[in-house]
């Protein structure tokens, strides 16, 4: 990670930059994420100015992610830019190859950048891109109704994709603090049965929702709960049977876990299970969120891991992407 005690032109100074010369960088960028925002172009200059080859790649409606990657093996660098529906969905089209990507934060919340401690000014990212560090993690794979898609940090069915419904109006007027109003609207969201099936085992409950977890850090870096990793070849899967505000003391528990202040103090609050894969049904059909984006499909649906299937830029280390 850059010291935060050297000069601000340090990481971007030419020397830290002389890496990208040469360099072939495919870069796909949603237009529409943002509220126009983006300070890509500031981004694209540097890097071009470091020397790079850049092609840029704007995403049209209904063209499928994989056409946008169809010739990645000529390129030495992905940059996704947008939010993580957008960064998710290319992750997904590039699994399995060994170009590393990076998830350029260019929307409203940019979870995926946040767990993998991005950050926003696009001086620093330009040297995050230079320095080349990288982490191999997981993916999701869900599947609706014969319908496959891919997802990096969580998808859910309930109290979660509600959120996502709710936020959307407010988003333009809001930003990122949209979710958190919206999140305050689920206090006492309805209920139903859910059916799942864990790794070939059945299990229902009664509850508000269901997760399946990939990362684990909300907004601010703050963990969902405890002993989520992307790169351990499995889901947690969270079990929500009170409501919404059952996931404030598992944060707390989490902070608490990572500054070493003793034991859990809510540690029956929420139940956590891990899986390689999880079929998720339900009573009253409830609409389905993954990486933010709310679908027009509801459950059921099955989420299977795709083990170490992509290439992440990062400034910190595999361990530091842990909760």
């Amino acid at each position: 990670m850059t010291d935060p005690s050297a000069s601000p032109g340090a990481a971007t100074s030419p020397d830290a930059l002389s890496a990208l010369a040469g360099k072939r960088v495919l870069l796909v960028f949603n237009p529409k994420s943002g509220q126009g925002e983006s300070t890509l172009p500031d981004f694209v200059s540097l890097i071009r100015g470091a020397g790079a080859e850049v092609t840029e790649r704007e995403l049209v409606k209904d063209t499928p992610m994989s056409e946008y990657v169809a010739d990645l093996e000529n390129f030495d660098l992905l940059v996704g830019a947008g939010g993580d529906g957008t960064v998710s969905s290319l992750a997904y089209a590039a699994r399995y190859t060994d170009v590393p990507i990076l998830a350029y934060p260019a929307g409203t919340a940019n979870l995926i950048a946040r767990n993998l401690d991005l950050p926003d000014d696009p001086a620093e990212l330009t040297a995050v891109l230079a320095a080349g560090q990288s982490v191999r993690v997981d993916l999701g794979e869900i599947e609706v109704r014969g319908e496959k898609s891919g997802f990096a940090m969580l998808a859910g069915a309930g109290a979660d994709a509600a959120m996502i419904r709710d936020s959307e109006d407010l988003k333009e007027k809001y930003g990122e603090l949209a979710y958190v109003m919206s999140a305050m609207r689920q206090i006492n969201p309805k209920k139903t049965t859910f059916h799942l099936v864990i790794d070939g085992e059945p299990r229902s409950f009664e509850g508000i929702g269901v997760m399946v977890a990939n990362f684990g850090m909300a907004n601010y870096r703050l963990p969902i709960t405890s002993d989520i990793s992307p790169s351990d070849g499995k889901f947690t899967v969270l079990i929500k049977a009170g409501n919404i505000l059952r996931l404030v003391p598992n944060i707390i528990d989490s902070v608490r876990a990572r500054l070493n202040l003793g034991d859990p103090m809510f540690s029956g609050n929420l139940e956590t299970l891990e899986a390689k894969m999880v079929t998720v049904g339900a009573d009253d059909p409830f609409p389905l969120q993954y990486d933010g984006e709310l679908h027009v499909e509801t459950t059921p649906f099955t989420a299977s891991i795709v083990p170490s299937a992509v290439r992440f830029l990062t400034p910190v280390r595999k361990a530091d992407l842990d909760t």
